[in-house]
């Protein structure tokens, strides 16, 4: 069992930053940097989507739409990760979630760790990131 915990959300203004931080613990068997981590983010009355994710090997994907805004990052030592958004949007406004998944499980089904991917079986409850005009 891994338990994530999201912070780092807040109110800003359009153009801001925010660097948003996942702590995992009760990793036991291994540690999170044998882990897919991810970000996905949910606006209000719209689905969850993937903005980011890095894989154990450090390959990082990212979706389009945050492309050259958003920057994912871990600290394996810490049990860490990271997203620092710039230059920040209305649009960027809603509910971020961490997710995890180990890296072992994604090789035996043969997929490969990206932004978006349907494998995470972790998730954290969120931290609230919301951007005025």
């Amino acid at each position: 069992q891994v338990d994530l915990v999201e912070s780092g959300g807040g109110s800003v203004q359009a153009g801001g930053s925010l660097r948003l931080s996942c702590s995992a613990s009760g990793v036991t068997y291994t540690r999170l940097s044998n882990y897919c981590m991810g970000w996905f983010r949910q606006a209000p009355g719209k689905e969850r989507e993937g903005v980011a994710a890095i894989g154990n090997d450090g390959r990082i994907t990212y979706a389009d739409s945050v492309k050259g805004r958003f920057t994912i990052s871990k600290d394996n030592a810490k049990d860490s990760l990271y997203l620092d958004i710039s230059n920040l949007k209305p649009e960027d406004t809603g509910m971020y979630y961490c997710a995890a998944i180990n890296a072992d499980i994604l090789i035996l089904r043969g997929r490969e760790c990206r932004s978006g991917g349907n494998d995470f079986n972790y998730w954290g409850r969120g931290t609230q990131v919301t951007v005025s005009p």
